[in-house]
């Protein structure tokens, strides 16, 4: 059993993190930038201690006093959440020269899967469908222009470390590659320090379907179910439901099945999520995989009755699963819905400031997992995300119907949030109906994402 787990991140997974330390009867350390000092999460702890002010960059992407923290407060393990250093194999590797455990994986499995262009070549070895594009990186505009032909348009440019939708374009012609190469290869260069990128065929109107996997030390790895993320903007996830209202139950065993191939394919533990692609046609592809705990990962504990956290630390204190695959079957369904300080007309725009009031929705089947209260000042540093309301109901019309109760009672005031916009969208016929793809938002919706 840790004695004391350092949570390396804030928010809402900092406070999901110290709730479920607190379950264990494990004592949890915050860590918080001058921002934060007041947040819920810093109050939650067992102990807190300051590392830095403003930017991520001189916090909680900050390894060196992420690390110092962890020492001089004691703590034996520490839990990164997702974003900021969660999937960096260099954190990791730090964290072992200290004696301290990362929950995660290994750091050797995060660079493997990290990398985007080498986890396709890796699935593509082990089987796994891929969509059709690269497999070796791609460096530059003239040697990615030869490839794309033999691809055939449109096609996909991505960042092999690329993620939250940076380093992505799409080109629809010969005559316009150059120009998005270029300029998907610079946002890489600017938000992850590398310039490789890789180049596949671009799935029209497609469904993002993710498989989440749980892995330990003994070689078990378990799938537990799908989830539906298609409603996205600028490549952001907003709803996320469970299970998906797009595929069969055909094409979820299969889906699992690789989604356990994948893992096992790199000797994975701890938690995961291998995403897909699915056409309209029902073909499913790999698209990567994620080596931490997702944010919508509530939606799976809600439909399998797990706690996805509580296992993770479990996993690394050397415990086996607690659950076979044969225990995990899917009840209900369940839908996420991301609450953002911010403003759709506005292509999105951030709006931080102070909460003047504020009312969470609660009930059977209805959970809210935020970091706010009345008098919390959203800083404009961070993610502009800041509640997620998470419904459960015997079938897919009844969460709708809660998720629209849930909505209607929630109040946020003193900021502009995407609640409305979220309201439209569980009375949208399209939505309701389970027919929307990852272009629902720009095309249906006619908001612009970019």
């Amino acid at each position: 059993m840790f004695n004391k787990i350092l949570i390396a991140n804030r928010g809402e997974i900092a406070v999901r993190i110290i709730r479920a330390c607190r379950n264990m009867g494990i004592r949890s350390v915050a860590v918080y930038s001058k921002e934060d000092a007041k947040s819920l999460h810093v109050q939650l702890a067992d102990q807190r201690i300051c590392i830095g002010e403003g930017p991520a960059k001189n916090s909680y992407l900050n390894m060196d006093r992420i690390i110092q923290a962890a020492r001089n407060m004691g703590a034996d393990a520490i839990h990164p959440g997702y974003g900021f250093l969660s999937e960096n194999s260099e954190f990791v590797r730090r964290c072992q020269e200290n004696g301290i455990t990362f929950i995660g994986p290994d750091a050797d499995v995060i660079d493997k899967m990290g990398n985007k262009s080498h986890a396709r070549k890796t699935m593509m070895e082990a089987g796994v469908p891929v969509v059709p594009g690269t497999k070796e990186p791609v460096y530059d505009a003239e040697t990615g222009l030869a490839l794309a032909k033999e691809i055939g348009y449109p096609v996909m440019i991505k960042a092999s470390s690329g993620g939250g939708g940076k380093g992505m374009r799409v080109a629809a012609s010969e005559d316009e590659f150059e120009f998005q190469f270029n300029m998907a290869q610079r946002e890489s260069a600017n938000a992850f320090g590398d310039d490789t990128m890789y180049i596949e065929r671009y799935v029209e109107n497609p469904r993002h379907v993710e498989i989440q996997i749980m892995a330990d030390k003994f070689g078990n790895v378990v799938a537990l179910g799908e989830r539906d993320c298609s409603v996205q903007r600028n490549h952001q996830k907003l709803i996320e439901e469970s299970p998906s209202p797009a595929i069969n139950e055909e094409t979820r065993e299969k889906m699992n099945h690789y989604a356990v191939l994948a893992a096992k394919t790199v000797n994975y533990t701890n938690a995961g999520t291998i995403e897909f692609i699915v056409s309209p046609k029902g073909e499913f592809f790999f698209m990567e995989m994620n080596t931490r705990i997702q944010v919508e990962h509530g939606v799976t504990e809600m439909v399998t009755g797990t706690d996805l956290i509580i296992e993770q630390i479990r996993v690394a204190m050397g415990e086996p699963l607690s659950f076979s695959q044969e225990d995990v079957k899917l009840k209900g369904h369940a839908i996420e819905c991301r609450i953002n300080a911010e403003i759709p007309e506005k292509n999105f725009m951030p709006s931080p400031g102070l909460v003047q009031h504020l009312l969470l929705p609660a009930g059977n089947g209805v959970r809210v997992d935020t970091g706010l209260y009345t008098g919390y000042s959203i800083p404009s540093e961070y993610d502009s995300m800041i509640a997620k309301v998470i419904v459960h109901a015997p079938d897919r019309n009844a969460a709708l119907q809660k998720m629209r109760s849930a909505l209607d009672e929630m109040l946020i005031m003193g900021v502009e949030t995407n609640l409305d916009f979220q309201y439209q969208i569980m009375r949208h016929p399209v939505f309701c109906e389970g027919r929307a793809d990852t272009g629902f938002i720009e095309k249906i919706m006619n908001i612009k994402t970019q």
